[in-house]
């Protein structure tokens, strides 16, 4: 990639293009990495701009990971970051691959934000969404691939991939199910169990990918340098992690303290 700043077209909800009708968007949920506005949690032990720029690092490895799942033109995937706050769309320049796209969100709460995420990309012609979180770098590539796939078959359906901490770190829908983002206790470990009640009642059928998880705290920031320095997968994993080679870098320029005392 160029060291001079890339920038990524801003979708228009208004504007429908027929041909990502057969495309999922695979929509990063992110915040423009400002120190002390992102991956708070994780300081102390880092500090805030140790913080920042492990979000980039997750930033980078997330969306590397998913431009290999989307390949090349005519891809059965696109990727996307739905970004907050509007008017720092610059700080995204020349952190994403080429081909990826930027649609702001909408909405007070994050329910609201994951909906309006939802909508406008669905009004922007893409045939489903999976919504993604930034706090997994070393998600395996296969539950991409999977949600991808189970996406495309006929029949509306969820695809959905938990967190080991009670939340999700992918949702996929092919409509804007209000039901699933309504009424949820966010930030709590009931999340997951509140999201497929709403599915089991609204009568939606479920597909769940592998277990995996956040980083969010310490103790999380230890499980990742364990998997990535370590090679020591956490203890539920079924499959093998993505590299994440920016944040396996960050973590030994660190070395190797992750969430351990400083």
């Amino acid at each position: 990639m160029s060291s001079s700043a890339m920038s990524y077209p801003v979708l228009d909800p208004a504007v429908s293009v027929a041909m990502r009708a057969g495309q999922c968007a695979l929509a990063v949920m992110a915040k423009a990495p400002r120190p002390g506005r992102v991956k708070t949690r994780l300081a102390p032990p880092l500090s805030l701009e140790e913080a920042a720029a492990i979000n980039i690092c997750f930033l980078r490895d997330t969306t590397e990971n998913l431009a290999a799942v989307c390949g090349g033109d005519g891809a059965a995937a696109a990727g996307v970051i739905s970004y907050t706050p509007v008017g720092d769309e610059a700080l995204f320049d020349n952190l994403l691959p080429a081909g990826f796209v930027l649609v702001p969100q909408r909405g007070d709460g994050f329910g609201e934000r994951l909906l309006g995420t939802v909508e406008d990309l669905l009004a922007c012609g893409y045939g489903s969404v999976c919504l993604i979180d930034s706090d997994s770098p070393t998600v395996p590539a296969a539950a991409f691939e999977q949600a991808v796939e189970e996406l495309r078959r006929p029949e509306d359906r969820v695809v959905i991939g938990p967190s080991d901490d009670g939340g999700y770190y992918l949702i996929g829908v092919k409509r804007a199910h209000r039901e699933l983002f309504a009424d949820i206790t966010w930030s709590t470990t009931s999340v997951y169990a509140e999201t497929m009640a709403a599915a089991s009642a609204a009568g939606i059928e479920v597909v769940e990918l592998p277990l995996w998880y956040d980083v969010d705290d310490g103790a999380t920031l230890d499980v990742l340098t364990a998997e990535l320095l370590r090679d020591t997968p956490p203890a539920f994993a079924s499959v093998r992690g993505y590299s994440a080679g920016h944040t396996r870098g960050f973590l030994e320029a660190l070395g190797g303290r992750g969430g351990e005392s400083r």
